[in-house]
């Protein structure tokens, strides 16, 4: 099986991204190669690149890596019960941006292909990634901007697309055990064969290549928002949400843990600043209260006009 044009695809995505983000920052990213020899759990390579401290980001990751192993791990198999402990190859761009400004949204993006191969049968392939916004101060043209490009990606590729992709991120990026959405969604897919190899990866492609067009519109449009320390405040609060989602239910991070991969790649999607209260709640009509009333809940944002 000739995966080339998967990684020389996902290593260009990653430069035009950091090439991208390097200059609406200022500070260069760091670039951390790196490769794991045959003989381990995990053998192949990766580059990290990674920024902290920025004029624009926080702390912001962009992550390649290319893996094979002898045996897929439960993240991996949950809808293919059969193909657990096959060996594999997988291979993806992941990346989390934690702005400094609170009324800039985090982002998050992701594009992966899997492959296992059990002994003696044919490969077995599969696409998976998507994106999503997460925002602490919510503005109602950001979220339709993110959504419709998020639809407008897909929509060479069916119709029926873009909804369910939509419906499966409301549902995959909420918190059970708070019983509230991570943020306000996007598009997410996973074990996605439709149509064979080139419908598929096409797809996967229209994904990334949306990115810089979903969300750096947003970020011109709000990195010079004054702010103060109850913003501040309030983005280190609601960006406990984000560490407490990554460490429990999602699948990336857990097949990256589970599998014995790199955890200083895994964890970059850590935001650097968090804050945690008891029982806290916003007072009634403040715009941190709005982010739970209005945005906090499934909308058709694509579909979002103005009054």
């Amino acid at each position: 099986m000739n995966t080339t044009p998967v990684r020389d695809y996902l290593l260009g995505l990653q430069n035009r991204i950091v090439t991208t983000m390097q200059a609406e920052d200022g500070k260069t990213f760091v670039s951390d190669g790196w490769t794991r020899p045959p003989g381990g759990r995990l053998e192949g390579d990766g580059l990290s690149q990674l920024v902290e401290e920025g004029r624009l980001l926080e702390r912001g990751g962009c992550n390649f890596s290319h893996v094979r192993g002898q045996g897929l791990p439960p993240s991996a198999t949950q809808h293919r019960p059969e193909l657990a402990g096959a060996p594999f190859e997988a291979m993806g761009v992941s990346l989390v941006f934690h702005p400094r400004n609170p009324y800039v949204p985090t982002v998050h993006m992701n594009v992966r292909m899997f492959a296992a191969l059990p002994e003696g049968q044919a490969p077995v392939v599969w696409f998976g990634g998507g994106m999503d916004l997460t925002p602490y101060y919510g503005f109602e043209e950001d979220a339709a901007h993110f959504h419709r490009t998020c639809r407008d990606a897909l929509a060479p590729f069916g119709p029926d697309l873009h909804p369910r992709f939509k419906a499966w991120c409301d549902d995959y990026f909420f918190l059970k055990h708070r019983n509230e959405p991570r943020g306000i969604g996007g598009i997410f897919f996973d074990d996605f064969q439709e149509g064979g190899f080139e419908r598929s990866f096409g797809m996967t492609r229209a994904v990334g290549d949306a990115f810089l067009d979903a969300y750096v519109p947003i970020v011109q449009r709000r990195r010079e928002l004054p702010w103060g320390e109850r913003e501040r405040d309030f983005q280190a609060y609601r960006r406990g949400r984000y560490v407490e989602f990554n460490l429990v239910f999602d699948r990336g991070t857990l097949f990256g843990l589970q599998s014995g991969g790199r955890t200083e790649s895994i964890l970059m999607s850590m935001p650097p600043v968090v804050k945690w209260r008891y029982r806290w709640e916003p007072e009634a009509g403040t715009p941190e209260a709005r982010l739970y009333t209005d945005f906090l809940k499934p909308r058709d944002w694509a579909d979002w006009t103005p009054a």
